[in-house]
């Protein structure tokens, strides 16, 4: 009883009452704050994909760092960087809007991967090929607001179903951690937007 009257007794606050007007023990923590302009975390990583109409062989033939102006419709040119060593490939890309990046090749394959038999050949075995490219940004200008980006291109034949003779692509990245959510979507987007020029590309009329 005496708990229950102490309670009763007990003032309640109104909407408009101060916190620092209140009574122990709620006067003694302090106000909350809450930022936000904490960055909004996201995966650093990517990958997009297409499937193209054209067969492997075709397809593949536009996949170096130094042609894609030819079908990327973003690109102004693409070319190799002059004076740089033999053993490495640099190629600079010079895009509509200005902005110019120098990519190495980090990886250009076609290379033996392992073997896969063949029903046309009545079970002989064929060397089975990977089609890839792996590149990364070396500078750029303006800057980029990240350290360093890692992409790859792979091509796979499709080898039956409906889409048989047809190519899927893959176009993926792998951002410093640094990276933020507008630079993966402005990344995807731009891959995207690549991957359907290719396939206009290929399938253009001469």
């Amino acid at each position: 009883m005496r708990l229950q009257r102490a309670l009763s007794n007990r003032p309640y606050p109104s909407p408009n009452t101060s916190i620092d007007s209140l009574p122990p023990p709620l006067s003694k923590y302090p106000r909350l704050k809450i930022s936000m302009t904490t960055a909004i975390p996201t995966a650093t990583s990517l990958t997009e994909s297409a499937l193209i109409p054209a067969q492997l062989s075709h397809v593949w033939h536009f996949i170096k760092l130094q042609d894609f102006h030819i079908f990327w419709s973003k690109l102004k040119g693409s070319e190799f960087v002059k004076g740089m060593s033999p053993e490495t490939d640099i190629v600079k890309w010079e895009f509509k809007d200005g902005t110019v990046l120098e990519v190495k090749q980090e990886e250009h394959s076609v290379r033996p991967s392992f073997l896969s038999p063949n029903i046309a050949l009545h079970g002989r075995y064929t060397l089975a090929i990977d089609h890839y490219i792996t590149y990364s940004i070396i500078s750029s200008t303006p800057a980029l607001s990240y350290s360093s980006v890692v992409s790859t291109i792979r091509c796979y034949p499709v080898t039956s179903g409906s889409a048989e003779g047809q190519t899927f692509v893959t176009w993926s990245a792998n951002f410093s951690s640094d990276a933020d959510a507008g630079v993966i979507e402005d990344a995807r987007f731009k891959r995207k937007e690549a991957l359907a020029d290719l396939a206009a590309k290929v399938t253009e009329k001469k």
